[in-house]
């Protein structure tokens, strides 16, 4: 297997001042940032799995495996145990929303084999790390759990009736399954496969070239939270909705704006996942936290730094999602230009025109000056 990126739906490709190095962090020995942007060996593989589960917009990939394939293939047969020795290449793929719809739509207790890793390991560490995560939040608002037997013999039973492949039927209408799921438009399209007839060590540096461009305007929302949105819609609505604290939820997330927002429209337009957005006169900025995926690429563009995380996540958010508007503006036409502009009070005019007319006023003085010395 071989490791694939998408370079249109990474975070770090839709701004220079994003500072996203989740998949670094997973794959420390295998990804790095160059010019930006995260590259890797040609040849890298399956030894950097674990960024796959790890970036929040799903742009990393391996080639003859998917995740989303592997979630519904894996609750179709009668197998409860996910091991790299029987059905997923490696754990690390597995995101925390991945861990979550998996013990929520399964009726039996899910367990996780961990003796393929080395304790003490990064990898074993941050699988654990997901897994605790996972069973953080379902504990929340349910008594679903993930388990897993490190140290201990797994007991495998296979499931021999089941078919060892999908027929193609049945993989378009997961496809379709997905579509459906939500009304986010732009599901993730197929990755780019690497040039094979490149030499294994070459470090594989990635382009903005204009097609990676247009897809980058482009809100997509990762299938993880399309899966995630499908089984907590059919899981039981508790009666009392908990509030996490933010730090431990690390896949989604609410915020807040304060006094300093000046409108400039960059936080919403940028939003990967459409997240964050505005109506028609753009006087207001809308928030969706279930749309959220907590890339943290909205504060990263902020100059005046105005969009705040939220201290606690509520729970209530996965069973009754709400837009709310974090802040609102008055829009008026400007009296030079006749432009839409942000009003804060004082002259009706835009702020560029603010801008024209002091040059303009200082150039006349200038001139004044200028002719009061030639005097």
């Amino acid at each position: 297997m071989k490791l694939h990126f998408d370079l249109a739906s990474c975070v770090r490709a839709t701004s220079k001042f994003s500072e996203c190095e989740k998949c670094v962090y997973a794959a420390p020995g295998s990804i790095r940032i160059v010019e930006n942007i995260p590259s890797f060996k040609v040849a890298t593989g399956l030894e950097a799995a674990a960024c796959i589960g790890a970036c929040p917009t799903e742009a990393f990939s391996l080639s003859d495996f998917s995740v989303t394939e592997f979630f519904f293939s894996f609750l179709e047969s009668k197998v409860r145990l996910i091991s790299s020795n029987l059905n997923v290449p490696c754990v690390s793929v597995l995101s925390i929303e991945h861990l979550i719809s998996l013990a929520l739509a399964s009726e039996e207790v899910i367990t996780i084999d961990l003796n393929a890793y080395k304790e003490g390991s990064h990898l074993l560490d941050l699988i654990e790390d997901r897994i605790e995560e996972a069973n953080f939040v379902l504990s929340s608002f349910g008594d679903k759990q993930l388990n897993t037997n490190l140290n201990a013999v797994p007991h495998i039973e296979i499931d021999e009736t089941a078919p060892e492949k999908k027929s193609e039927e049945e993989i378009p209408s997961r496809r379709d399954f997905l579509r459906k799921t939500t009304s986010v438009k732009g599901v993730v399209e197929h990755k780019q496969a690497f040039d094979e007839a490149v030499d294994a060590d070459e470090l594989q540096i990635f382009d903005m070239d204009t097609s990676v461009i247009a897809k980058i305007k482009d809100k997509h929302l990762p299938d993880k939270r399309k899966i995630l949105f499908t089984t907590l819609k059919r899981a039981a609505v508790p009666e009392n909705f908990e509030v996490l604290a933010q730090e431990d939820v690390s896949f989604v997330s609410q915020k807040f704006i304060d006094d300093s927002c000046t409108n400039c429209q960059i936080c919403y337009r940028i939003c990967p996942t459409g997240a964050l957005s505005s109506n028609g006169k753009f006087s207001l900025i809308n928030f969706d936290a279930m749309l959220c995926v907590k890339c943290h690429l909205c504060h990263d563009v902020c100059e005046p730094n105005s969009i705040q995380l939220q201290s606690g996540f509520e729970i209530k958010e996965f069973f009754e999602p709400t837009q709310r508007t974090l802040a609102s503006f008055t829009i008026k036409r400007c009296n030079e230009c006749g432009n839409n502009f942000t009003y804060t009070g004082g002259e009706q005019a835009c702020p560029r025109c603010m801008v024209e007319e002091e040059e303009a006023m200082f150039l006349h003085d200038n001139a004044k000056r200028m002719k009061g010395l030639d005097v």
